[in-house]
């Protein structure tokens, strides 16, 4: 695809406005008057820390901030480049890490994206009421199935094991989206590409989309236990909806 030609715009959604904050590497919305944690907040600070810190260690702090830093600068150009592409606006970035994010964006158009011709929102913010939001990276209808896309760059292939907090990252924009605006994702899509143009596509639906969702409610519990004061502010139980998903599976 040519940016030049853009994907169609399916106006089906009508999606509300947010902002977020990023304050000491913790990330929060400001959504209807809400200030709510990001996924990507809660995910960060459940998750288990114990290989980065012995790859921090190995590689030693100064490395590993500039490894951190580059990969998400390249990964902020991508991300342009791919959503000026979908909304068919331009965009371009000159430097060393933009050229080579945009032939990663490209990888992405040309081999992953052709069956996407239409597209309900890109970088939306989504939320679920007095828990947590994110910002989806597209939202759209491939054969005939409403889908969540998420992009990601990285310098080295993925293992299906290593991609499980983008699963659950997905899984928890999809939860979000339903209960918004009364959707039915059924499939997560992660598109992950290194700089040397190496693509990869993990999917997930229906049952194993569940099953996410499951998982990130548990993260998502585990997350408000380590901070009482936010929890007791959430206009409703985490509990209350984990007893409620699992009614209705």
């Amino acid at each position: 695809m040519d940016v030049n030609h853009p994907m169609k715009h399916n106006p089906k959604y009508s999606y509300l406005g947010g902002t977020s904050i990023t304050d000491r590497g913790s990330r929060t919305y400001s959504v209807q008057g809400m200030r709510l944690p990001s996924v990507t907040t809660i995910l960060a600070k459940t998750k288990d820390q114990t290989y980065l810190k012995r790859w921090r260690k190995k590689v030693g702090d100064e490395e590993a901030e500039r490894i951190f830093n580059l990969s998400s600068k390249r990964g902020t150009s991508m991300h342009k480049f791919l959503e000026n592409h979908i909304k068919g606006t331009g965009y371009d970035d000159l430097t060393e890490i933009g050229i080579e994010a945009k032939a990663m964006a490209n990888k992405i158009i040309n081999e992953a994206l052709t069956p996407v011709t239409e597209y309900y929102g890109s970088e939306v913010t989504v939320h679920y009421t007095g828990l947590y939001a994110g910002s989806t990276d597209l939202v759209c209808m491939p054969n005939d199935m409403e889908t969540i896309v998420d992009f990601k760059q990285s310098n080295r292939p993925k293992r299906q094991e290593w991609v499980e907090d983008y699963c659950l990252q997905i899984a928890a924009y999809a939860m979000a989206h339903d209960y918004i605006y009364g959707s039915n994702i059924r499939q997560g899509v992660i598109m992950v590409c290194t700089p040397d143009l190496y693509l990869q596509e993990f999917r997930f639906q229906d049952t194993e989309m569940r099953e996410w969702r499951h998982k990130f409610l548990k993260r998502l519990d585990a997350y408000y236990e380590l901070q009482h004061d936010e929890k007791e502010q959430a206009n409703i139980s985490n509990s209350e909806l984990l007893r409620q998903f699992e009614k209705d599976q």
